[in-house]
């Protein structure tokens, strides 16, 4: 039964979901015309593997079959960055890879140096994926817990 409020005819959700992927887009094509993450920032970045459009390697495919998380801090390379998706180098054990992920593919954007937070429904998939481990791309990053700027973009539709 409904609350009394009348069904959206305008997909407010999905236009919220593409405007702070958007965010995304911007602040990494920032990192790659400056040349670097400025200061003490870095991203960790979840993506769906399985997502259209994503391009990883199959042995991370299969250690993550659902999600990954990324860090992008000091160890990166070739980051390209377009309207719809972004690239960059990673190394994995040792091993040099190249990812290619589509915005529309990313369910969490965090930058622990500053403690903000975007996290996205998955544009496809079940609900509430598992728990999964980081992906361990070469990186060791201490977080930083203080101050609170997270936005969490969750909207379920009415029937």
């Amino acid at each position: 039964m409904s609350d009394g409020l009348p069904d959206s005819l305008i997909p407010y959700d999905e236009i919220v979901q593409e405007a702070l992927r958007a965010v995304v887009g911007r602040v990494l094509g920032s990192v790659a015309t400056n040349g670097g993450l400025p200061g003490e920032h870095h991203f960790y970045i979840t993506f769906k593997t399985q997502a259209p459009g994503v391009d990883i390697p199959q042995r991370l495919i299969e250690r993550f079959p659902d999600e990954m998380t990324i860090v992008m801090q000091n160890r990166y390379w070739d980051l390209l960055v377009d309207d719809e998706r972004f690239s960059i180098g990673l190394s994995f054990n040792q091993v040099p890879s190249k990812l290619v992920i589509p915005y529309s593919a990313i369910t969490g954007f965090h930058d622990p140096a500053v403690n903000f937070e975007l996290r996205f429904q998955a544009a496809e998939g079940p609900e509430g994926s598992d728990p999964h481990d980081e992906a361990e791309n070469d990186v060791v990053v201490t977080p930083v817990e203080d101050g609170s700027n997270v936005v969490s973009v969750d909207f379920k539709r009415k029937k």
